[in-house]
């Protein structure tokens, strides 16, 4: 904003505006999605407005890890309690599982009719290719120290004890998750209504009925009615480098520890893939 333009709106009160899009968990030029080391430094700069009424979450992910959503989460609360400043979660299509655990940063939520929200479960998929590896003659040949390290190969038959570990291992996150709805959704809860956690999706105005959300309302109508026709929306965006449009870059840099470089290896990458997709939100 130029020199003019910040003196025209000295006064005015200003909401922060994050946005939350796609996929939450591995992130990549092809499959943009969010992650916690891409949001933060966004997240941060939001809190750090001058006068600052508000921040505001416009949420459309239909979900991803549940340890990203987990810390977005967490530094979202942080900073609001550090700042003593409201947090409205406004969502578009889809709020869904760790989509809406971001929503659940919000001291409100508010939806569109047609949102799609919920989805309070854990998901594990993969495939088989043992059937298929037999008809076309391919063998096996996998080398492990530790008995457990290839749990459930998609290569491999799939053993009951296996699946049993994974069930156990789904039933805590989705223990932990139901703990963070019910946490940050107290009283307006229905948590004794029917099916609440099992997984499922409603619309807009279902989901304020059990106490998901709060009401169904847009961003802009919302926030001039509470602060006034002067507040100023400022949307925080990633700042890109120079040359990221060249190398594929950009974006902000989190000063928290980052997940890593990418995989140096085609395999490594795949196998990664893999895992991550075991355990989803």
């Amino acid at each position: 904003m130029s020199f003019f333009g910040r003196l025209i709106g000295r006064g005015r009160p200003v909401v922060s505006v994050l946005r939350f899009t796609g996929p939450i968990g591995m992130n990549s030029r092809f499959k943009p999605g969010v992650t916690f080391s891409s949001a933060a430094p966004q997240i941060d700069e939001a809190f750090s407005q001058s006068g600052l009424k508000a921040v505001a979450l416009v949420i459309n992910s239909p979900g991803g890890s549940p340890v990203q959503s987990a810390q977005i989460l967490q530094r979202i609360r942080d900073l609001a309690r550090e700042k003593d400043v409201p947090v409205l979660a406004f969502t578009e299509d889809v709020a869904a599982s760790g989509g809406y655990m971001l929503a659940l940063a919000g001291d409100e939520i508010f939806v569109n009719e047609a949102s799609i929200i919920g989805s309070i479960g854990v998901v594990a998929a993969g495939f088989g290719f043992t059937g298929l590896m037999e008809k076309v003659g391919i063998d096996r040949r996998l080398y492990t120290a530790g008995e457990n390290k290839a749990r459930l190969d998609s290569f491999s038959p799939q053993k009951p004890e296996d699946v049993t570990w994974i069930e156990n291992l789904q039933a805590q996150i989705h223990d932990y998750f139901k703990e963070i709805v019910i946490d940050r959704r107290g009283r307006r809860l229905k948590a004794d209504a029917p099916g609440l956690f099992s997984g499922d999706v409603w619309l807009g105005r279902q989901a304020v009925a059990l106490g998901l959300v709060d009401a169904v309302a847009d961003m802009r109508t919302l926030l001039r009615q509470r602060f006034g026709k002067k507040v100023k929306f400022r949307t925080i965006t990633a700042r890109k480098g120079l040359l990221s449009g060249v190398f594929g870059g950009g974006g902000s840099q989190a000063s928290d520890a980052d997940a890593g470089g990418y995989a140096n290896d085609l395999l490594a990458a795949i196998e990664a893939r893999l895992m991550w997709n075991r355990f989803g939100l």
